[in-house]
């Protein structure tokens, strides 16, 4: 073998054993980033607010306003309760021992501020005299209970009737002109009370089916005080309840004869029935003053009587009065 053969021999095994020492494996391929799609979020919503950050409801057109209560009347509602029954009679005896606590309260009725007066509603104004009047008579009676008679007016008026009570004055003509109280610092009687509030102020006829007369005759004294929130609704239970009793109301169908309580009369407080009661159009055989009465009664019985007193033929009759106390 030739030199050079042997040369070419041994650099090819040399080249050879290079190449296969030197190779490398390849780097590993990555593969080509891809973007994932985004997501859509929504925007948080806001808190919803808490109940007490929400603004006040308004109110429904039809709601109706509430009128406070006037609780200066709750000051009669113990003396009333307690000393007068479902009937209107009063327990004399036993408020003969409590002068003290009747005087009290006849005072609160002077102290109360004119101011605070003047800023109630009508039906409270009326349901304050109405109080006022009702327990200065249940004082007047007090002050003079038992009731004292002599021999010869017993044979006049029976010995529990109010018409013994002696007046304190020759020159008065009425009882209830003389015997003053005061309030809201002015002094009254109950005559002044009827005429300047009962006759003139207040245009409601019924105010003398609530005032007491501290008699069997007169309306039932209620137990409980008027109030300005429900005076109506009290004036309309007394006036069913007066015209209930036969002393008050009664029909004789068999003589024609309509009697009426006494103080119906045009002389007594029959004429405060005209102005809101006068009718031209019905009991046209009869004066303005017993029409308007008859018209006023019709509210309150039943539609037999009502019909009776709308197309019947009869007479108007007054009963007579019965002055007994109302004990």
């Amino acid at each position: 073998m030739t030199k050079d053969i042997v040369v070419f021999i041994i650099l090819s095994a040399v080249l050879f054993f290079v190449i296969g020492c030197g190779k490398v494996s390849p780097e590993p391929i990555e593969p080509p980033a891809t973007e994932l799609p985004k997501v859509e979020h929504p925007e948080p919503e806001p808190p919803k607010p808490r109940p007490a950050e929400t603004e006040p409801a308004v109110p429904e057109p039809n709601e109706v306003e509430t009128i406070p209560k006037v609780t200066f009347h709750d000051k009669c509602a113990d003396i009333l309760k307690d000393h007068v029954d479902d009937k209107g009679m009063v327990d004399y005896k036993t408020l003969d021992r409590k002068k003290l606590e009747l005087k009290d309260l006849l005072d609160e009725f002077n102290n109360l501020d004119p101011n605070e007066y003047n800023s109630w509603p009508k039906e409270d104004k009326i349901a304050f005299w109405i109080n006022a009047y009702n327990i200065q008579m249940l004082r007047i009676i007090v002050d003079n209970y038992p009731i004292k008679s002599t021999r010869f007016h017993r044979l006049i008026w029976p010995p529990t009737s109010i018409r013994h009570i002696p007046p304190r004055s020759e020159i008065r003509a009425s009882k209830w002109n003389e015997y003053k109280f005061l309030v809201m610092d002015e002094q009254f009687t109950l005559a002044e009370i009827e005429q300047r509030f009962f006759r003139k102020e207040f245009d409601e006829p019924r105010i003398f089916l609530a005032i007491s007369q501290a008699s069997r005759s007169g309306p039932p004294l209620r137990n409980e005080p008027y109030y300005g929130y429900k005076l109506y609704e009290q004036l309309d239970d007394q006036a069913e309840r007066f015209l209930s009793h036969p002393r008050s109301f009664r029909i004789d169908r068999e003589e024609q004869i309509v009697r009426l309580s006494a103080i119906f009369q045009p002389t007594w407080y029959g004429k405060e029935f005209i102005h809101k009661y006068g009718t031209a159009k019905k009991f046209k055989d009869h004066p303005p003053t017993v029409r308007a009465v008859l018209n006023f009664i019709t509210n309150y019985i039943t539609p037999h009587d009502v019909s009776f007193l709308e197309v019947g033929s009869y007479t108007v009759e007054y009963i007579k009065y019965d002055w007994r106390l109302n004990e």
